[in-house]
């Protein structure tokens, strides 16, 4: 019996530092608090990789580039397979923008920076290491672009008819589900079939 009440007491201690994170990623403070350690993060990366690079222009823009077009997929690849495939944790936080698009659930602010510092790792294994250093800086700062995209597609309304047509691209999403994934570019919804497509309605001609 004491043992019990140990243990159960053990797992409360433990859980406690979960709790606190959880509602942590539900408010204001985290949502931004993410953004500026992100800028911050990208602004070292791109350092690093320019001092690592010696300035070298052509190959610095290609490497930044290439992180560009990779977190597009990564971004697509979260949202269909993690967010929308019922996973513990990624799927509820996930639904819970589904019905509050307006809330403000996020990772928590360190999540991001640690995953981006941890697969600058992976990229240095195919890369030199300054060119895999802004690699990581564009994966970083697509993942800001994505954030502030997609906070603004939900609350201003535009004017532009192009813009218009991007940001109703993910408000699409939100009644098909299974649709429209990418936020801040539909490419690889095009490449993969996801895209969504309105049927056509046609009326038969009376005879």
């Amino acid at each position: 019996m004491a043992q019990a009440r140990v243990q159960s007491s053990s797992f409360r201690l433990l859980r406690a530092p979960v709790d606190a994170i959880i509602v942590m990623c539900t408010t204001k403070a985290n949502y931004w608090a993410e953004f500026v350690v992100d800028a911050a993060l990208v602004v070292v990366l791109c350092m690093a990789g320019w001092r690592l690079e010696k300035g070298y222009v052509p190959g610095i823009c290609l490497a930044f580039l290439l992180g560009l077009l990779l977190y597009t997929l990564i971004e697509y690849i979260f949202h269909r397979w993690l967010f929308h495939t019922g996973l513990p944790w990624f799927a509820d936080g996930h639904q819970k923008h589904h019905e509050d698009p307006l809330g403000y659930d996020s990772l928590p602010f360190f999540l991001p920076a640690l995953v981006s510092l941890g697969l600058s790792g992976v990229y240095m294994a195919v890369l030199p290491v300054g060119y895999a250093l802004l690699v990581a800086a564009a994966v970083t700062f697509g993942y800001m672009t994505y954030g502030l995209s997609h906070f603004t597609i939900h609350r201003v309304r535009f004017r532009q008819p192009w813009i218009q047509g991007w940001a109703a691209a993910h408000h699409i999403h939100h009644y098909h589900p299974d649709r429209n994934f990418g936020v801040t570019t539909p490419l690889w919804d095009i490449l993969l079939g996801t895209r969504y497509v309105r049927r056509s309605t046609t009326r038969a001609n009376p005879a």
